[in-house]
């Protein structure tokens, strides 16, 4: 078992490709991209259409909770897999997307206006999400000075900080916790069994040259991914959530 299944209760490994053109939305386009999706993902079996939203293929879920699944926007291809076995498992499928739309959507690297590698984590918790936030990972001594206000109570604490990995800004790094507790669950102390959500985001910006491959691009931002997450995002942030969701 992968550490990161052992992390939280779901965790999902997406990409997103952002095109600075609209997409081709025929009906022959678009079936014909899918169905060939679907010839390597026999499971994909599920076809949607969200109508301003685009369309989606998924698999059921299985009882195991993981779920494969691939949209297609106006401006953006989503490629995701829910609680693989293993991150590599996702791999696969995400240098299929990208193998696939140069000439099945007519999406070069001059047209790419970022592409984004995205682990997430999903934390269940009946209880103020801000707060358990705020108590993890506040250790600022303004934040922490203004949650012993008497009488005060967190209701918003949702961190989000972007890195510069290069010097032109183009190699980002973001790091976003996600709450879902609101006003009336803290005035009335009933709280649902919501998730709390941690997205790391690694993201290149802007046109490649016409000699890259979508897919180099992709195996950089996945071990510039691996290297962070090992060094940082687990043991400061992952590991201190699920400790403190665990003693309560």
């Amino acid at each position: 078992m992968h550490q990161y299944s052992m992390l939280s209760d779901d965790f999902f490994i997406n990409l997103n490709l952002c095109t600075e053109m609209t997409l081709p939305s025929s009906r022959d386009t678009v079936l014909n991209f899918f169905e060939r999706v679907q010839k390597s993902f026999p499971t994909m079996r599920n076809f949607y259409n969200r109508g301003e939203s685009g369309f989606m293929l998924e698999e059921d879920k299985e009882e195991t909770g993981r779920q494969r699944w691939m949209s297609l926007e106006a401006q953006r291809i989503c490629s995701g897999y829910l609680n693989p076995k293993d991150p590599e498992d996702s791999l696969e499928q995400h240098k299929l997307m990208l193998e696939l739309v140069p000439y099945m959507l007519s999406v070069s690297p001059l047209d790419c206006e970022a592409l984004d590698y995205v682990v997430g984590f999903d934390f269940s918790y009946q209880g103020n999400h801000d707060a358990l936030v705020a108590e993890v990972l506040g250790s600022n001594h303004a934040i922490d000075s203004l949650l012993q206000i008497p009488g005060a109570r967190a209701l918003n604490y949702e961190p989000s900080i972007t890195l510069s990995l290069d010097d032109s800004c183009r190699c980002q790094a973001r790091l976003l916790i996600e709450t879902r507790t609101n006003a009336y669950q803290v005035r009335r102390e009933d709280y649902s069994d919501e998730q709390i959500s941690v997205f790391f985001t690694l993201r290149q910006y802007g046109s490649q040259t016409a000699e890259t491959k979508l897919e180099d691009t992709l195996l950089n931002l996945k071990a510039k991914s691996d290297q962070l997450m090992n060094d940082y995002v687990i043991d400061q942030v992952l590991r201190p959530l699920a400790q403190a969701i665990s003693a309560k």
